[in-house]
């Protein structure tokens, strides 16, 4: 099995591009200071190979909230648009019953591949009051069982504005349609 580890190059490389990020970016997380957020990642090496692959994603990780009663800071994905990884179905569930145009995976077994956690509706929300995301592209967003159960998935987007949530059958995939991930360290 592959080690979720990254080299101390690739580890030094990603805290330099995420300071740089963090620093540029202060109003997503006003009042927190880097140094704690360095010293729980380095202390964290598989929280660091969840990062490294939304950095690779083209996801941009950047600090966007603190969770005082667990200590733990969230990482969510803040390219302008949905990240690299679209196309995909929204689970496996839907993905396996494509008999047909398979893409090549879904968005929940991509996510949990990577460490990460697909935003909740009300995330994709929060996270669109500190930037404008989303404008071009789509992004799937935990689903409810109960539409899940129907056939059903949601995804959101951001237009003339305005965020939009919208419905769609799970099965589907379109190279717009991503997901934006969620990480806590």
């Amino acid at each position: 099995m592959k080690k979720k580890q990254l080299t101390p190059e690739q580890t030094e490389g990603l805290l330099k591009i995420l300071q740089v990020r963090f620093e540029k970016n202060t109003s997503r997380h006003k009042n927190l200071q880097w140094e704690k957020i360095q010293t729980k990642l380095n202390s964290a090496p598989e929280k660091l190979w969840s990062l490294n692959e939304m950095e690779k994603t083209e996801g941009e990780p950047d600090v966007t909230g603190y969770l005082q009663k667990t200590d733990e800071y969230i990482f969510t994905d803040c390219s302008p648009e949905s990240p690299k990884r679209r196309s995909l179905c929204y689970d496996y569930q839907a993905w396996n019953a494509r008999k047909a145009n398979k893409p090549e995976s879904n968005a929940t077994d991509t996510a949990t591949g990577m460490g990460i956690e697909i935003l909740t509706e009300e995330q994709y929300r929060k996270l669109q009051e500190l930037g404008t995301f989303d404008q071009k592209t789509s992004s799937w967003i935990q689903t409810p069982s109960a539409v899940r159960e129907l056939g059903g998935a949601l995804f959101c987007d951001r237009r003339y504005n305005t965020v939009f949530t919208y419905h769609n059958g799970a099965d589907s995939y379109y190279a717009a349609r991503g997901f934006r991930g969620m990480l806590k360290v």
